[in-house]
């Protein structure tokens, strides 16, 4: 290591470490694959007094949508929201381009729900966490 320089742990990392590396990263990825033209996606499902009982946070970026987190009140699982919030999200995906979809979920959250909206799995990590599998799935959006 050049002189000086020292690696220092932080238990949360502030508005300037986001900033470095974050940015640091961006402008690399830039770089290297073009403006990723980043836009957030958001879609909530709002109950009769307001307060929201599900929703779908994701991005797309060069080309995607990343879907980030996908959730529904237990009580109003298997109504439809779900599938709802996941065409919506699609639909304003494909409106701004994106061709392909992708997510990650736990064996113990939806992985067969997203296979029956035609998602694939690509990817597995057994064991993560400890008697359970991540999957990393894809679709095709066109």
């Amino acid at each position: 290591m050049a002189e000086g320089y020292q690696i220092v742990s932080m238990d949360k990392p502030d508005d300037a470490a986001w900033e470095a590396v974050g940015g640091g990263i961006s402008a690399y990825n830039k770089q290297q694959a073009g403006p990723e033209g980043g836009k957030p996606v958001c879609f909530v499902l709002r109950a009769p007094g307001g307060e929201i009982a599900g929703g779908l946070i994701g991005d797309t970026y060069w080309g995607w949508l990343y879907v980030n987190l996908l959730w529904v009140k237990e009580e109003l699982r298997g109504q439809g929201y779900g599938r709802q919030l996941l065409a919506q999200a699609e639909e304003e995906a494909r409106r701004r381009g994106a061709t392909h979809a992708y997510l990650d979920t736990f064996s113990f959250q939806a992985p067969g729900f997203y296979q029956k909206q035609g998602y694939q799995v690509f990817g597995e990590l057994p064991d993560f966490p400890r008697g359970h599998t991540r999957y990393f799935l894809t679709k095709e959006l066109e």
